[in-house]
């Protein structure tokens, strides 16, 4: 029998020792994992914490989520059209506030207010072009002409910032052919139906946009269908608005049969496939109007109150994911101009030559633009894209719309040299786009503002062969050619013909809102 050593006692006695405290500590931790899991799973990290560990701080987004929470949601009050009845737009204003500063507990409480643009009267933004110059001519042209007047910001906007400028371009013949017939679309304006109503010409309809520094495509149905799936996109606007409005539904008409849920208040087309809704409401000049005496202005005199927006625009406006603004045309109407509830000018009415106008029709509009921008760019319950269309050009060659002007015979889009600079189109534009850009400089964080500058006016400035003319209703004994005296036939220079050029426009919108939900 071998009888061990004190030494190796020891050793074989702390042996088991340090076995155990392994052990107690494996367990404890094994015990403390188990507990931490159990408080991370019922109390999530939240985003300053996401933060620290991860370097994304997602508290922004969240700050945004808990403001919009508490607000009011906008339903419908027709109990027969619940289509979409949690987006559906509202027919209550006393849910709507669109002050900017107002306090987001306080909208289900307060009656709908309209801030009134705080200073239409101050100085204009000065202009710049930033922009590579393309000329918007026929493909054979040789040369380009130069581009159209735009300041730094707006010009930003209009290429979307994604490298591709679409509004500087070429017009290019295309074989392929429009996107569909006046015979495959029931919706179509009869005054804009040229081929219906006996225009013996058709190259107008094969006409497209090329962008010179990428392709735009043609239009998509099934991707602008899936892209606004469950979402609402409303025209807004004068007959222009809804010129384009009717070529957007005629091309999605040839993938699927809309349904009619229109009302008094608005037409509106259902697309079932995608629960995506179509929405045109009229506006003539989306600032508010009314008859009542102002000032001096009698009753019966329209007056527009420049400083504020019309308040169904902003009523309906929460119900909205896209909205495409369409304006300036009726400012060469009859109309009183008012500024703080004192008339500041007039167009084809000012009765007291002593007194000085101090706002004058173009003017005008552009407070217009600036007021209806702001109001929507600070909307507290709209988070919409808001697209802006251009001055839409008319082509009354020879005098305006009643003195004899025309566009008979126009079979082509015009080449390079041939276009005749309308003075009237080119200042309304620049007015349009220094509201434009007024509007822009009051979003806070320019980053996140989601207004869209689609600039169409100086390519369109070349299609003086996309108008109805005198093709304007189908009657065979109507007048199309010059009488003996030379003088044109009444005629509309003024709107599309569809299929025509304005298809060219839903192209341009399904690509500014595939770059804003796709990314760029």
């Amino acid at each position: 029998m071998v009888l061990a050593s004190p030494q190796s006692s020891l050793k074989m006695a702390a042996f088991p020792k340090a076995l155990l405290s392994i052990a107690t500590s494996a367990g404890g931790l094994a015990l403390f994992l188990i507990i931490a899991s159990t408080l991370i799973l019922s109390h999530p990290m939240g985003p300053r914490f996401q933060a620290y560990f991860y370097g994304v701080d997602s508290s922004a987004k969240l700050d945004l989520d808990i403001s919009f929470a508490n607000q009011t949601t906008v339903g419908h009050s027709d109990d027969n059209d619940k289509v979409l009845s949690d987006r559906e737009l509202s027919r209550n204003s006393s849910n709507v506030s669109v002050m900017a500063d107002a306090p987001s507990g306080d909208l289900g409480h307060k009656e709908a207010q309209v801030k009134p643009n705080p200073d239409p009267l101050s100085s204009v933004v000065p202009s710049t072009n930033d922009a590579e110059d393309d000329s918007p001519v026929r493909k054979d042209s040789p040369t380009a002409k130069e581009g159209p007047l735009l300041s730094s910001e707006a010009q930003k906007t209009s290429s979307d910032g994604s490298g591709c400028d679409l509004y500087h371009g070429s017009w290019v013949y295309d074989t392929v052919g429009p996107l569909y017939t006046n015979n495959t679309c029931p919706v179509l304006t009869q005054m804009q139906n040229c081929q219906g109503n006996g225009r013996p010409d058709k190259e107008y309809e094969n006409w497209r946009w090329k962008p010179s520094q990428c392709d735009l495509p043609r239009f998509d149905t099934h991707k602008f269908l899936e892209l606004m799936k469950g979402k609402t996109l409303a025209f807004i606007g004068d007959s222009v608005a809804r010129n384009q409005m009717e070529s957007l539904l005629c091309i999605l008409w040839q993938a699927e049969v809309p349904k009619n849920r229109g009302n008094r208040k608005m037409q509106r087309w259902f697309f079932r496939s995608t629960s995506t809704m179509i929405v045109r409401i009229w506006s003539s000049w989306l600032v508010q109007q009314t008859s009542e005496p102002v000032d001096f202005a009698p009753e019966g005199v329209t007056k527009l109150h420049l400083d504020v927006p019309e308040k169904e625009i902003m009523e309906f406006l929460p119900g909205f994911d896209v909205v495409v603004l369409s304006s300036g045309h009726w400012f060469a109407k009859q109309s009183a101009y008012v500024l703080n509830n004192e008339v500041v000018g007039g167009q084809l009415w000012w009765p007291d030559k002593s007194r000085s106008m101090k706002v004058n029709n173009i003017e005008a509009y552009r407070i217009s633009v600036e007021t209806i921008l702001s109001a929507i760019v600070s909307h507290p319950n709209y988070t919409g894209l808001t697209i802006v269309r251009t001055y839409s050009p008319d082509h009354y060659e020879g005098g305006a719309w009643n003195t004899g002007g025309s566009c008979t015979g126009k079979v082509g889009p015009l080449r390079e040299g041939e276009l005749v600079e309308n003075g009237f189109t080119n200042t309304m534009h620049e007015k349009q786009v220094t509201g434009f850009n007024r509007a822009i400089e009051k979003v806070r964080d320019k980053s996140k503002s989601k207004l869209r500058l689609m600039d169409i006016t100086e390519g369109f400035g070349y299609r003086h062969d996309g108008h109805p003319g005198p093709y304007r209703s189908p009657d065979p004994n109507k007048i199309t050619k010059r009488g003996p005296d030379g003088r044109p036939p009444p005629q509309d220079c003024l709107h599309w013909c569809m299929p025509g050029p304005v298809d060219t426009w839903n192209e341009l919108v399904l690509e500014i809102i595939r770059r804003e939900f796709e990314g760029k």
